[in-house]
């Protein structure tokens, strides 16, 4: 096609290359600046103050619960303390939603949601631990359940684009876990008040278990890292929504294990201290906690959360050293040091501060 029949049958686009031409060229469009490279190479979220306020308040509320459990199970056996922490949790938490007008979802997905993760921080440890302790001594439990970090940090790095290993998290969770093994001391692995000797012919097929008590535990562990990452699918829920919804899955899943093992209807009725202690564990260490927890886990990320397990023994013996007059051991102040430092370490601040010094303006 020559020049001329093409501009006879396209005049507009030849009007247009035409002004292209004259127009000059201006000048070249600046580069785009490099990302700033996050000179740790941990892209994982960081904690700020406010995480690290809401960490602690978390481990108080937590810790809180040995208080209320203590009293509680004096009337009460272990899963019907329990289902009955969950149920009563669930009722407030429902009652809240219900106050503030938030919608209740409706897709049978996030119910389905909610029940795994009930399942997952609920369910399989709450039973583990509570059944691993009628064979260990509360203090290996806990020992054993401070290394819920641990397996978090490798869950996540498996399963996650933004909290992977480093070197500077596995050196602060082990400094962590050390510390929380000074607090507590390296306890008899026996439960407290049971002598080997006392083991009869009719309990042995009980105590033939007694050796998996701790693998229990340890399964507790790595099922409340799953469910740290599993929880950040509810990012953009309701933290109020997503603690009443786990709760309510979990109090359905625990019902029929409670009628079946406690068979509640044949206890006596409970004192009025016992009521009081169900209902400050359900409302405080559960309800309030688990609205923590699931803003938290969105904040920070489930390896920074679940370094609430370090804090728990820690807050739990200020309590008691608090309130109930207990004493202060000088190796119980050296672990919660040590804890300090790793939970430093994790943070990386003020390593970050040492190892990159400001320079000095030219």
């Amino acid at each position: 096609m020559s020049t001329d029949t093409w501009i006879a049958l396209y005049p507009e686009q030849e009007r247009n290359r035409t002004l292209a031409r004259r127009i000059p060229a201006g000048p070249k469009a600046p580069r785009p600046e490099p990302e700033k490279i996050n000179q740790s190479n941990d892209p994982s979220p960081r904690m700020d103050g406010r995480s690290w306020l809401m960490l602690i308040v978390l481990s108080v509320l937590w810790g809180g619960s040995f208080f209320f459990t203590e009293i509680a199970l004096v009337d009460l056996p272990p899963f019907t303390l329990v289902l009955g922490r969950v149920a009563i949790a669930a009722m407030i938490l429902w009652w809240v939603v219900l106050l503030r007008h938030i919608d209740i979802p409706r897709d049978p997905k996030i119910w389905l949601s909610f029940l795994v993760m009930g399942a997952l921080n609920n369910l399989i440890p709450f039973s583990l631990i509570v059944w691993s302790q009628t064979h260990i001594a509360s203090g290996l439990a806990a020992i054993l359940n401070a290394t819920t970090p641990l397996f978090t940090l490798i869950i996540a790095h498996l399963a996650t684009k933004n909290e992977k290993l480093t070197r500077r998290k596995v050196i602060g969770v082990l400094t962590g876990f050390v510390g929380v093994m000074i607090v507590i001391g390296l306890p008899d692995g026996m439960v407290n008040g049971i002598e080997p000797g006392a083991i009869t012919s009719k309990s042995a097929g009980v105590f033939a278990l007694a050796p998996f008590a701790p693998l229990a535990v340890l399964i507790a562990a790595i099922s409340y890292g799953c469910a740290g990452v599993f929880g950040r699918r509810f990012k953009n829920t309701p933290p109020i929504l997503t603690a009443a919804g786990q709760t309510s899955a979990s109090s359905l899943m625990l019902l029929p294990i409670c009628m079946m093992i406690d068979t509640p209807w044949n206890l006596p009725f409970p004192k009025t201290e016992t009521i009081l202690a169900v209902l400050g564990i359900a409302a405080f260490s559960t309800a309030l906690a688990y609205i923590l927890y699931f803003q938290l886990l969105n904040r920070a990320g489930a390896s920074n959360l679940l370094l609430v397990t370090f804090l728990i023994p820690v807050s739990a013996i200020l309590l008691g050293v608090l309130f109930l007059g207990e004493t202060l051991a000088l190796r119980q102040i050296a672990g919660m040091a040590v804890i300090g430092l790793g939970l430093a370490v994790i943070d990386g601040r003020l390593i970050g501060r040492k190892g990159n010094p400001r320079k000095s303006p030219a």
